[in-house]
């Protein structure tokens, strides 16, 4: 089949729409499957750009027939599905009208010496994914997920992360003491002990430490810190959400070695 002669789904129980509809809306389905659904034209031109080459385009009948059949080319096989079935696909309040089933990257082997994010049981995807943003955005290109992180190719952490997936380095389901392998110094945050964030000198490469949301970075992670520091917060709250920690933190390490 050509990537012109796309297959017509029209049946809520065709064995491809199930397998695709586990994609969209099971957050570790992609574990099994070894494919990722990344849905909307922003998310697949990101994963375009990156060289990835989609294995599924799959379309609402109303896209492919107001002609966004353009997004067919680099796709080995397309589909286009009624549009009531596409609908129930998506994770969206107002769905998208195309998306791609792209392969699982094979997990990388930790590099010990590259500026790292270490994830120690961020749970909710929407931090998750806004934490591998700043990342990518400020040079951070392996993120290490501790066993207990959000799945990292979950369609959730996909949708906040914007495509900086396919720029980075992900490896998940980790034990704490894989952070052994590090020949950087790994740094945490607290909100009550360490030198204060803008008084410190700060290395580079590094690795930040951020923890979970509830409970912060875990005894294991923080006896492997050498650094700890605090982000001033004026106005008097007790702690900030991890991700808006996360860009406090990546943008000053950026910064210090920019300078």
């Amino acid at each position: 089949m050509t990537s012109t002669e796309p297959q017509f789904v029209s049946s809520a129980s065709n064995a491809l729409l199930k397998e695709l509809r586990r994609l969209a809306q099971d957050s570790i389905a992609y574990r099994k499957q070894g494919r990722v659904w990344l849905e909307g034209d922003h998310l697949c031109r990101s994963a375009l750009a990156r060289g990835v080459r989609p294995a599924l385009a799959v379309f609402s009948e109303a896209s492919w027939s107001a002609g966004d059949s353009a997004w067919a080319r680099p796709a080995e096989k397309n589909v286009v599905v009624a549009d009531a079935l596409f609908a129930g696909l998506s994770g969206l309040e107002s769905p998208a009208r195309m998306g791609f089933v792209v392969d699982l990257p094979p997990q990388p082997v930790l590099e010990p010496g590259t500026c790292s994010v270490i994830l120690d049981r961020v749970q909710d995807a929407g931090n998750v994914g806004a934490i591998l943003r700043c990342a990518a955005a400020f040079g951070f290109n392996q993120v290490l997920a501790i066993k207990g992180t959000a799945a990292l190719w979950s369609p959730k952490v996909l949708r906040s992360g914007m495509g900086a997936h396919f720029g980075l380095r992900l490896i998940e389901s980790l034990a704490p003491d894989a952070l052994d392998s590090l020949a950087i110094t790994i740094i945490t945050t607290s909100s009550h002990r360490g030198e204060l964030l803008h008084r410190q000198k700060l290395p580079w490469p590094c690795a930040w430490a951020l923890g979970h949301e509830g409970h912060g970075v875990s005894e294991e992670i923080s006896a492997r810190a050498r650094l700890s520091v605090r982000i001033v917060q004026p106005g008097g709250e007790e702690s900030l959400n991890v991700a808006s920690a996360a860009a406090i933190c990546l943008h000053a390490s950026a910064a210090a070695n920019a300078a």
